[in-house]
């Protein structure tokens, strides 16, 4: 359980890169606990990586990771490992190529046809692979991001009463930038997928309290972040 380092991290520092390589290194040990064989025979693609934190993780494990995100945004240290341009919403995503393990992490809720990436899921992977996929679910206590709570009130209210009450600028808007997610929906979305299947389900930040997504509704406002292993057939 790594929730309360996180909430203490972040009430001392600023969100800093420690912060998510925190955050990288705990998942990566939940995939190792489930099984997953990380090293030199593995290809990654770290989809939607930002500046690389996450796939960075798995290279130091020996993995051949690929990069690939709408921008250049990738940490100087790994700027020699390939990367691709691409926008996840709109371009089609079988160009990146098939990996043994797709990291799509805290991506989809940004995205306006979550739909679209994950019926794209079998076109990324090899026979056997895996998509660690994590994103914060609206209803979270995170959900509206640097506008929490106040998206308890909706996605347009809710900005709106932060945007007087606090005056703080904030990156995020609903509906360009960040879509309400939904566990629920995610999970059906996949499972209409013919050739994938949810492995594994737990809270991204205490995965010890698993059970907490076998609680339909519920778990839409305990789970601080969704994460779902997925595997093909």
């Amino acid at each position: 359980m790594i929730i309360h380092k996180l909430i203490a991290h972040h009430l001392r520092h600023p969100t800093d890169d420690s912060f998510y390589v925190f955050q990288a290194e705990d998942a990566v040990r939940w995939l190792e606990r489930g099984g997953l064989q990380l090293g030199a025979a593995v290809s990654v693609l770290d989809l939607g990586c930002g500046s690389g934190i996450f796939g960075g993780q798995l290279a130091k494990r020996g993995c051949r990771v690929t990069f690939a995100d709408e921008g250049d945004w990738l940490r100087p240290e790994l700027r020699h490992l390939p990367s691709r341009r691409i926008n996840i919403d709109q371009d089609d995503l079988s160009v990146l190529g098939a990996y043994d393990l797709v990291i799509c992490s805290n991506v989809i809720e940004h995205l306006a046809r979550p739909a679209r990436l994950i019926e794209s899921f079998g076109s990324l992977l090899n026979p056997g692979g895996h998509v660690y996929l994590s994103w914060t679910n609206w209803l979270s206590p995170w959900g509206g991001h640097d506008f929490s709570p106040f998206h308890y009130l909706g996605p347009r209210w809710g900005p709106r009463v932060f945007d007087k009450l606090v005056r703080r600028p904030r990156m995020l808007k609903p509906f360009e930038n960040l879509f309400p997610t939904h566990i629920g929906s995610i999970l059906r979305l996949i499972r209409r997928q013919p050739g994938l299947r949810v492995v594994r389900l737990a809270p991204r930040y205490y995965t010890e309290l698993a059970w907490i997504m076998r609680l339909p509704i519920l778990r839409e406002f305990l789970a601080w972040n969704c994460a779902i292993l997925i595997g093909r057939r």
